[in-house]
């Protein structure tokens, strides 16, 4: 019995930091960063976008690498839509003004 417990507790304990580790860092995807998407909202919430003037300074205040691992997440995000996933205002901002650079 306690064999059993012993291995049951260990394979829960690798699940549990097994999933910890996989969340870790930025989450999914470059668009569910909290820190490089809260210029682009005006609420913490991010659900009020801010105006496309400061969309652009925000894009362009991002590094070329968040650019492309953004506009990156967004085409997949486009490819792979849920409701999970689903970013659509702000990937259509990013495509209207801060696609081109």
């Amino acid at each position: 019995m306690n064999i059993k417990m012993i291995c049951f507790g260990a394979m829960t304990l690798s699940m549990v930091a097994g999933t910890a580790l996989a969340a870790s860092d930025t989450g999914t995807s470059a668009l569910d960063d909290p820190a490089k998407m809260q210029p682009f909202y005006t609420d913490s919430s991010r659900k009020t976008m801010v105006s496309d003037d400061d969309f652009v300074k925000a894009w362009k205040a991002l590094t070329p690498d968040d650019q492309t691992a953004m506009m990156n997440a967004c085409e997949d995000e486009a490819k792979n839509a849920t409701a999970a996933n689903s970013h659509p205002e702000f990937c259509s901002s990013v495509k209207a003004n801060g696609g081109s650079k």
